[in-house]
């Protein structure tokens, strides 16, 4: 991975970092701040708390993402040390879906009259959750790269003894 590639990708995840904080230290005010009633129509405090979850979740990705990164970049990404960021990843994926899935649920009884969106919004979670799955997948080849990239270290030093 070159290092504009690497500076790019870590510029994206600043911003994203930053909007998520900014987004997160709102909906804290707000709650806290108690300056928006509520008409009784949906629950916002809920989805507040939910929105306030699913920053911290993306910021959780966020860091793993940044981790991986320098990993990449230092040439270490093909040991055991990556496994904690990938499944950091894939965590933070589910429990997305999950925080989406609680959405759906907060939100069916207002849509009586259309239940098309609640099935819409389910059929989102689960493409997210579709999605851990793809990570979950990326995660397998990177233990069968870890393994042979362990089988070749010994297979090197192998053939160092015999020279």
């Amino acid at each position: 991975m070159g290092k504009l590639t690497v500076r790019a990708l870590r510029a994206v995840l600043v911003v994203v970092l930053a909007g998520t904080v900014f987004v997160q230290a709102g909906m804290v005010w707000v709650l806290a701040g108690g300056g928006d009633p509520e008409d009784g129509s949906l629950p916002l405090t809920a989805f507040r708390v939910i929105t306030i979850l699913g920053m911290a979740t993306a910021q959780v990705a966020l860091f793993c993402v940044w981790r991986l990164v320098a990993m990449v970049r230092r040439g270490t990404v093909f040991s055991h040390a990556a496994f904690r960021y990938v499944d950091g990843v894939i965590g933070a994926i589910v429990a997305v879906a999950l925080l989406w899935f609680t959405v759906t649920a907060i939100n069916a009884p207002g849509q009586r009259a259309d239940p098309g969106v609640t099935v819409i919004m389910a059929g989102i979670g689960l493409a997210v959750l579709g999605v851990a799955l793809i990570v979950l997948v990326l995660r397998m080849l990177l233990v069968q790269a870890v393994a042979r990239d362990v089988e070749a270290s010994r297979m090197r030093a192998e053939l160092d003894e015999v020279i």
